[in-house]
């Protein structure tokens, strides 16, 4: 634990030109004391570590120091490519894995353009999760992803039907699966893997257990994770879409209906509906998941949108007009 720390230090003093006590020991997550006495076992083990004092001092390296401890480990170099995704980093447990790939790079730079890793988290940051919603990383999901890295196969057993805002009472089934693959859409966590000779997607908050096999699989390097997850994506959105409606919107309702539900769906349903007429107004026919959803997504477009049938959803915004009116009269 300690060599890990000193290396780290030797790393983060090559990579600065002058590092304060409080800088070394809060990347270090020591003491101010403990990097005193890092230091000074470095000094006495022939690394050139020199202490100034006073406001603007700290420690820093002397005579073109360069230490040969910055080849990356393998895990090291996969995080590194991952570095934009603090988040994902750390929920995979890959984040001291990062930071140590980080190090090492920045150690190995030219010192005029060491500042490069700062740089570019200043004017760059993903915040995958999407607005108004606190995911909460799946407990599973470390253990996942070793198997991932590690191409190792894993013996699961998985709630079909079940996870978070879906219920906790669906059918548990054991499952062999080759992983393939982590994707992170809106917050949550999927699992792309390999099921005797299907590729399926399996949420890992719905995961109860995983327990990494001895043996690892074969991977099939023609699979293309990106593609897979597209098509799979895809085909989910347009599984949902169980149901059509038939409304009226105007030249403002038509520029909006994409923000209402699936945004492929109504651009297809738009290019496929007659002219507008004179008065600016296109009648479309809009899949829609269900009409509970359509009442609630169309609902929003208020004026602008006019329901022709089924007249059971048509009823249902004549009844809401009706009560809007009564609050506004």
């Amino acid at each position: 634990m300690r060599a890990a720390r000193l290396i780290k230090m030797v790393l983060l003093l090559q990579s600065r030109p002058v590092m304060s006590a409080a800088e070394l020991a809060s990347e270090l997550e020591v003491s101010e004391r403990t990097v005193t006495r890092d230091a000074q076992a470095l000094s006495e083990a022939g690394v050139p570590v020199y202490a100034e004092r006073g406001r603007a001092g700290g420690y820093r390296l002397i005579g073109g120091y360069r230490t040969r401890l910055t080849g990356l480990a393998r895990n090291e170099a996969e995080a590194l490519f991952l570095s934009g995704l603090p988040s994902a980093l750390r929920e995979m447990g890959l984040e001291d894995a990062a930071s140590a790939a980080r190090l090492k790079v920045s150690a190995a730079l030219l010192p005029s353009v060491r500042d490069a890793s700062a740089s570019a988290a200043q004017r760059f940051h993903l915040d995958a999760p999407s607005w108004y919603h606190e995911p909460e990383p799946p407990d599973l999901l470390p253990a996942v992803a070793d198997a991932v890295w590690d191409d190792r196969l894993l013996h699961a057993r998985y709630r079909k039907g079940g996870g978070r805002g879906h219920g906790r009472n669906g059918t548990e089934v054991a499952r062999e699966l080759a992983p393939y693959g982590l994707v992170l859409k809106a917050g949550v966590w999927y699992l792309c893997a390999k099921a005797g000779e299907d590729f399926r997607v399996y949420r890992i908050d719905r995961f109860t257990s995983v327990e990494p096999a001895d043996e690892r699989f074969e991977r099939d390097e023609t699979f293309d994770l990106p593609a897979f997850w597209d098509a799979r994506a895809a085909e989910f959105a347009r599984s949902l879409l169980r149901t059509e409606v038939t409304v009226r919107v105007s030249e403002s309702g038509a520029r909006q209906l994409a923000f209402t539900g699936d945004r492929a769906a109504a651009a297809t349903a738009l290019s496929e509906a007659p002219p507008a007429g004179p008065d600016g107004w296109r009648t479309v026919v809009l899949p829609v998941e269900s009409l509970d959803v359509a009442y609630s997504q169309l609902l929003s477009l208020g004026p602008e949108l006019e329901v022709l049938a089924p007249e059971e959803l048509r009823g249902r915004f004549a009844d809401a007009v009706e009560r809007l009116s009564d609050l506004y009269r």
